[in-house]
């Protein structure tokens, strides 16, 4: 996969998030959204390689070429959940609709005690899964994160709701605490949450067909759910438009069983099964989008060799939704 999202520099700054969050929190969500319509401009004029990355992965979705205001739409949208996430995070959930799809079987297995593992991706809002929690406030919701990365815009997220920072994996700790915090979380019947659509540089990928091309996703989620085996589901945390979020559950294993030799030739097709899914719900979401680089480009896809789960769990960057040129928050777009 590219390691460009891991070079682009920072556009914006910690004073800069700091303030819009002030406004949000002072003035509101109404008020506040009438920022985006500056800050998207902004970037749309000082950010052309992120700029040209939208507008060609649009060009993949639309089948021709991305004009300029879609390219402005996609930026926006994310910059919505970006303002969002502030409320989202700080449990005011009475400002948005949230739709909620194929719940189930994933309450049916916490509900027996089972531990799963919930997969999502830089589409929509992770943080809409705050919404399930503050429904069912007896389940428990564990984030991976690698806290090092973009730690100015992550401490901010995390002092407005101190309970939810607690609750993280730290993904830069030496990869045997982070699978056995993993493993201990799943025992006593959490849902662990990881962004599995993303490597760093030097992880190791499998490319698979994506929008029409090959392109590297992760290999170390789903060596991590064969040695756990313990159920997975996919989760989509969807933007509407307004204030209308769909929270969509797939049930994608009950369980991946895989005996170690036969790992290397399995989870190719877990991934591949993975990325049509993904695919399909990047159609239907176009504007959710948020790898705001060239996500086909391969130059750094990673050895070849297996690498064990406990290694790659280290290098992969699994938690909440990044930025466009790989931020967490309205500070690092493009």
């Amino acid at each position: 996969m590219s390691a460009e999202w891991k070079r682009r520099r920072e556009g914006g700054g910690r004073l800069a998030v700091r303030l819009i969050l002030a406004v949000a929190k002072g003035a509101g969500r109404g008020f506040t959204r009438l920022f985006l319509v500056p800050i998207t401009l902004y970037f749309l004029l000082r950010r052309p390689a992120e700029r040209r990355d939208s507008r060609a992965y649009l060009g993949r979705v639309f089948g021709r070429p991305a004009r300029l205001h879609e390219v402005a739409r996609h930026i926006h949208t994310f910059a919505s959940t970006i303002l969002d996430r502030s409320f989202l995070l700080s449990e005011d959930f009475r400002r948005f609709d949230v739709t909620v799809h194929g719940v189930e079987q994933l309450q049916a297995q916490v509900d027996g005690g089972q531990g799963v593992l919930l997969f999502g991706s830089h589409l929509g809002s992770f943080e809409a899964l705050r919404v399930l929690a503050r429904r069912r406030p007896d389940y428990s919701i564990r984030v991976v994160l690698d806290k090092a990365h973009s730690a100015a815009v992550t401490q901010l997220l995390d002092e407005l709701n101190p309970e939810v920072a607690a609750t993280v994996i730290d993904a830069g700790q030496p990869g045997p605490a982070i699978m056995l915090q993993i493993q201990q979380a799943l025992q006593g019947g959490a849902m662990v949450a990881l962004l599995v659509d993303r490597a760093q540089p030097g992880g190791t990928v499998e490319r698979v067909p994506f929008l029409g091309a090959p392109a590297g996703f992760p290999v170390a989620p789903w060596q991590i759910a064969a040695v756990l085996k313990v159920p997975v589901v996919l989760a989509f945390g969807l933007y509407r438009g307004g204030n209308r979020y769909d929270l969509v559950f797939e049930p994608f294993s009950d369980g991946i069983d895989l005996p170690r030799r036969e790992r290397a030739a399995a989870i190719p097709a877990l991934i591949r099964r993975y990325a049509a899914r993904l695919e399909h719900h990047v159609r239907d979401a176009p504007w959710n989008w948020f790898n705001f680089y060239d996500f086909w480009k391969d130059d750094d896809a990673g050895s070849d060799q297996e690498s064990t789960p406990v290694d790659s769990t280290r290098r992969d960057d699994a938690g909440v939704p990044a930025g466009p040129g790989g931020g967490d928050g309205p500070s690092r777009q493009g």
